[in-house]
């Protein structure tokens, strides 16, 4: 058996040097049990590769169940896998057998593992060491001889980074990594795919064939495909069935290609070596301590002006003894490097005309600083609270607006009580 012959059994379409590659490293792992990671973007084709390694491994005989991770219910995912007893939790009238017990003596394809939560990955992790694993609401140690593949669309040495992903995790389903390449990365594949995708359709509808000019062709190869092969399989199967003209050149194409977002020219933050990754939530908690570094040294100034008996009056009056004392002060820098600066001063005296009252004596009463609360708990808090009032309870629609998935919403609502 050779490269090809795998592309045929498994109807793999493209002879890329970067496919080629990522079929040769499936092909050598199948015959081990070695956990394998399948890194690749969504639609790219993660699951096939899962397929070829049970089905040339000695476990062929064997079950084979694919788990979509981020499709279970947090509270949930935990029984799917692993099974529960009888009266383990509310709704738990019978016990139940979970995947890794079904699946004894084969393998389990576990897409989206990066969507697993933290308590779940332990579990995983204990099953990958020792082949052991507990059903919930149980003390029963149980065994199991499961092979594990997971894929994940997300960059897992990042989550592992921000404290999302177990590390001893990654390391232990990272055995061997496969990468499975973008159809961007893959141009010359594109128009092989997709006319064996219109072949297909076309029998499959009994619609006439389709046949593209070399502009469109050309159109084909210069798209991103943010879908990847499964988006060149829908537009080919809606040109089979709507398109009347069955010469298809460059306009009559793009009517099908959702129109690409063009490159924003805005400054954007972009990930430096060496450098703190921030976060939205982190520049906005940055943004408003600068802030209060500068109203400290606003304060300061004004102290310092009092402590030198200036007389009351404009900035334009005050101007010499200011400046001079902004130079002795010397304020915080600004925000990302700019020098902060300060609005006109005006000093104002409002017992003017009493004797011994006209300003605060700084021997007698210091300036007074109220603390912000910089906790980060209490801000998220804030936002969420925020956007659940926005959005008037609406969880998805809150999630969306912070930047997270909604199981995460669900969580941190339970984990800050804001039921």
């Amino acid at each position: 058996m050779d490269i090809q012959d795998i592309k045929n059994r498994f109807g793999i379409i493209g002879n890329s040097p970067l496919l080629n590659r990522a079929i040769d490293v499936a092909w050598q792992v199948a015959p081990t049990d070695i956990s394998v990671l399948i890194q690749g973007e969504s639609g790219s084709g993660k699951e096939v590769f899962s397929h070829i390694i049970h089905q040339l491994s000695a476990r062929k005989h064997g079950p084979f169940i694919a788990v979509n991770c981020g499709a279970i219910p947090e509270g949930t995912i935990d029984s799917e896998l692993f099974g529960h007893e009888k009266g383990s939790f509310t709704g738990a009238h019978e016990a139940r057998k979970g995947y890794f017990e079904v699946v004894d003596s084969g393998t389990i394809f576990l897409d989206e593992v990066g969507e697993l939560p933290l308590g779940t990955q332990a579990r995983l992790l204990r099953v990958l060491e020792t082949g052991e694993y507990i059903r919930v609401g149980s003390s029963k140690v149980q065994k199991t001889n499961v092979r594990v593949v997971a894929a994940t669309n997300v960059d897992v040495y990042e989550a592992v980074k921000k404290g999302r992903f177990r590390e001893d995790l990654y390391y232990r389903l990272n055995t061997v990594p496969l990468r499975i390449p973008s159809l961007r990365e893959r141009k010359e594949d594109i128009n092989l795919l997709f006319r064996k995708f219109i072949v297909d359709f076309s029998d499959k509808y009994r619609s006439p064939g389709v046949q593209l000019t070399p502009d469109a062709q050309e159109t084909l190869m210069k798209y991103s495909w943010p879908g990847n092969v499964r988006q060149l399989k829908n537009i080919a199967e809606q040109i089979a069935v709507l398109e009347k003209e069955r010469v298809v050149d460059s306009p009559i194409l793009s009517k099908y290609l959702p129109i690409e977002q063009p490159v924003s020219s805005l400054p954007v933050f972009v990930k430096d070596a060496g450098k703190e990754d921030f976060s939205e939530r982190d520049l906005l908690y940055k943004v408003l301590f600068d802030m209060k570094k500068d109203m400290v040294d606003l304060k300061k100034l004004v102290v310092e002006l009092i402590k030198e008996g200036v007389s009351p009056g404009t900035y334009e009056q005050n101007s010499p003894y200011i400046n001079q004392l902004y130079k002795e002060v010397k304020p915080s820098a600004g925000y990302l490097g700019e020098e902060s600066t300060h609005p006109t001063l005006t000093i104002h005296n409002p017992n003017q005309g009493s004797k011994g009252n006209d300003y605060m004596s700084y021997d007698d009463q210091e300036a007074e600083e109220i603390e912000e609360s910089l906790s980060l708990v209490e801000k998220e808090s804030d936002l969420i609270k925020k956007a659940l009032k926005k959005h008037k309870g609406k969880r998805k629609a809150a999630a969306r607006e912070l930047g997270i998935s909604e199981r995460t919403l669900y969580r941190k609502i339970k984990d800050l009580n804001l039921d």
